[in-house]
């Protein structure tokens, strides 16, 4: 069997740290999905505006380690373990990740590419494969699952103005509002799911070309800065 990548993704997210757990819990986010050759072909992607959403199928490219039979989901604290196939975890035989994305617009020049929202991909991401989201089959209105019925508390976030003046400054080519993508992807509380909040302990990441910096305040969290990364530390 020969899998090759049929595009490659252009995201906000340049580390693992802090990409929200889940597809669309940061609506906010933006990504370019470019296809490759010989997949670059206007026609491929014809009739691709017609759908609100789509799926998204990927690697796991920067997943170091063997997959393991059991492994501890963040949503149980990352202290108990569950097998592998009743998780979405990335330790996984074969590494494919599944994701379902807001489509905004399809571009054919001068590249042929998709900017989507919601993505929780890293850049960089291969992807495998993109199909139509189809509201009728894909949704199961009777669907349940013990193990997360629905989406996580979302923790407050406090963005001081200094903060908030050069988010409104950033611009790209995909329309990102990045206070909003600030908000939505601590709301997600990214640091691990086993560690107790440490009000003295200063967290960082990589979004959008920016080192964000945040501590746990009072059962939230307090946005300390946002200075530009310079880009040869970038990851």
């Amino acid at each position: 069997m020969t899998i090759i990548p049929i595009a490659t993704t252009h995201s906000c997210f340049k580390e693992k740290f802090g990409i929200p757990r889940q597809p669309l819990l940061a609506d906010a986010s933006r990504a370019s999905i470019e296809l490759l050759p010989p997949f670059d072909d206007p026609e491929a992607v014809s009739g691709l505006e017609q759908h609100s959403h789509l799926w998204l199928t990927w690697h796991f490219h920067d997943v170091a380690g063997q997959w393991s039979p059991k492994v501890r989901p963040p949503r149980l604290g990352g202290n108990k373990k569950l097998g592998v196939f009743a998780t979405r975890s990335p330790f996984r035989p074969n590494n494919i990740g599944l994701s379902v994305v807001r489509l905004i617009e399809v571009r054919t020049t001068p590249n042929v590419e998709l900017i989507v929202a919601g993505a929780d991909l890293l850049d960089g991401t291969p992807i495998l494969d993109i199909k139509p989201y189809i509201p009728y089959a894909d949704a199961v209105t009777d669907a349940h699952s013990e193990l997360a019925e629905a989406a996580p508390a979302s923790i407050a976030v406090n963005i001081p103005e200094a903060v908030l003046a050069v988010a409104r400054d950033y611009r790209d080519d995909w329309g990102t509002d990045l206070s909003e993508l600030i908000r939505q992807v601590l709301a997600q509380d990214p640091k691990p799911a086993y560690q107790q909040p440490d009000p003295e302990r200063i967290y960082g990441m990589a979004l959008c070309g920016f080192n964000l910096q945040w501590r746990y305040v009072n059962g939230g969290i307090e946005v300390l800065g946002l200075n530009t990364l310079n880009p040869e530390t970038q990851p």
